[in-house]
């Protein structure tokens, strides 16, 4: 967040959750503004829920690798995810996480227990500078469909950049014309609604 010439963001969530394409926009939206970008994705067990991370860097590093602690953003589609990436982001990290649980195979086996979400998000908020929960699912439905958290989470990460005067990030009018180059048409009003109210989520933030 500190510097205004390059921007690290990593994702995080499970299969099914849409997070590559939350990827490709922010990618897509930084082309169309002439910003030079690195992206990169690591596929987990993605049709069993397994964990899906990827990352785009926005700005001049020809790397798209995200090491221990060289996070500025991250967006992290399930808290308990969120919480296993930590030591990607460092003091200064912006943190979003969607607070929608989707417990991992060994809970619903029985094997381990789903931590309290409030121990989750108290430990998150300690480790970085600015920690935002958002309920992305919440937001996705009333839009039209579950399958559009991942566009909610890119609205509101795309109202909080404006809110912190980010430069290099694109702007909401880049966004939106990414969404509509990606998104099939059939689902594009519905994404781009549900991208509108995660971006108007952020200017609740005071």
């Amino acid at each position: 967040m500190e510097r205004e010439d390059m921007l690290r963001i990593f994702f995080v969530g499970v299969g099914g959750q849409g997070v590559l394409l939350a990827t490709r926009l922010i990618g897509e939206a930084g082309l169309l503004g002439g910003v030079p970008v690195s992206m990169s994705e690591v596929h987990g067990m993605a049709q069993r829920g397994g964990v899906v991370e990827s990352t785009v860097v926005l700005g001049n590093r020809a790397s798209a690798v995200i090491g221990e602690g060289e996070a500025d953003v991250m967006v992290a589609f399930e808290p308990l995810e969120a919480l296993r990436a930590l030591p990607k982001c460092h003091k200064g990290s912006l943190v979003i996480t969607n607070t929608a649980q989707i417990p991992p195979f060994s809970v619903t086996q029985g094997a381990s227990k789903y931590p309290p979400i409030d121990e989750i998000t108290t430990i998150l908020s300690r480790a970085v500078g600015n920690f935002y929960t958002i309920d992305a699912l919440n937001i996705a439905l009333r839009a039209g469909s579950e399958q559009a958290v991942n566009v909610v989470l890119v609205g509101f990460l795309t109202g909080l950049m404006e809110n912190y005067g980010n430069k290099i990030f694109p702007s909401l009018d880049l966004l939106t014309k990414a969404t509509e180059l990606i998104v099939p048409q059939k689902f594009l009003q519905t994404n781009l609604k549900a991208f509108e109210m995660g971006y108007e989520e952020s200017k609740k933030i005071r």
